[in-house]
């Protein structure tokens, strides 16, 4: 993540899912973002997802999109509000983000 200003939103859904504890708890890395989404690579977990792109969208909820590592779409969560980010990673993944 390169410009402050552009990364606000991707900065803010990092911060909903817990930040650094997040990272930590989850293993997620590498992430990048731009001015509407954060996207990240998973450790290995149950839906056998490789990356996660979060997405805000104009009716000011997120697009969880699941990708396996093909690059293929393996799922999606649309209509999540930021209290329900780390219900929805956790439900997907079976990784818990906090303790």
């Amino acid at each position: 993540m390169t410009n402050q200003k552009t990364l606000t939103v991707a900065n803010e859904i990092l911060r909903q899912l817990g930040g650094r504890r997040f990272q930590i708890m989850t293993g997620s890395n590498s992430f990048r973002g731009d001015d509407s989404s954060l996207t990240m690579n998973l450790k290995r977990n149950k839906a056998r997802a490789k990356y996660l792109t979060i997405k805000l969208t104009s009716m000011d909820d997120y697009t969880l999109t699941w990708y396996n590592n093909k690059a293929e779409v393996i799922a999606i969560d649309e209509g999540i509000f930021c209290n329900m980010l780390q219900d929805v990673f956790t439900e997907r993944t079976g990784i818990y983000t906090i303790l």
